[in-house]
């Protein structure tokens, strides 16, 4: 595949996309890690208490944040950068929202499947691409090759997939 051939994909697709890996990669493993903690990762019922003093127009709503876990949290966000790294190997460059919207993340000079140290470099670096308001996911919709901040660390770009 050329340069001249290749369609880079774009902020809203690729939000899209992101979207949808959220309800259907993120929001399992977190059920499962929930019931896995006993309920121990975060305390849910303050997060009711909260909704409850929300809807009523109590300014004090966010006063008590919930209790929460740092180590049930790690080993949240560990298992979701596995799933989504076996994802990528299994599926070449795809969660289930990029392979339904048929895009995928490819090595950005050689358009060929990404390697898995350019998954986890990527994984990461959606840290940083969300400090600062989240510029490092909007420099996307600024980019001639829609490039955000963990593509141009993990050297990866995101595509149409022409093959499906």
């Amino acid at each position: 595949m050329s340069k001249a051939e290749v369609r880079y994909a774009g902020f809203w697709i690729r939000f899209i996309a992101s979207f949808l890996d959220t309800l259907l990669l993120a929001l399992p493993v977190a059920i499962i890690i929930y019931f896995l903690s006993d309920g121990n990762w975060f305390d849910f019922t303050q997060y009711q208490q909260n909704l409850q003093m929300a809807m009523s127009g109590n300014p004090h709503a966010l006063d008590n944040q919930p209790r929460t876990s740092f180590t049930w949290e790690l080993i949240f966000e560990i298992a979701v950068l596995v799933v989504t790294v076996i994802f990528w190997d299994k599926w070449r460059g795809a969660t289930p929202g990029k392979k339904f919207l048929h895009i995928k993340i490819v090595d950005a000079q050689t358009f060929q499947d990404i390697t898995n140290k350019q998954a986890i470099t990527r994984s990461l670096g959606y840290i940083p691409s969300t400090l600062l308001f989240c510029i490092g996911f909007l420099m996307v919709g600024f980019r001639n090759d829609k490039k955000a901040l963990h593509d141009l660390l993990a050297n990866t770009a995101v595509i149409y997939d022409e093959k499906q």
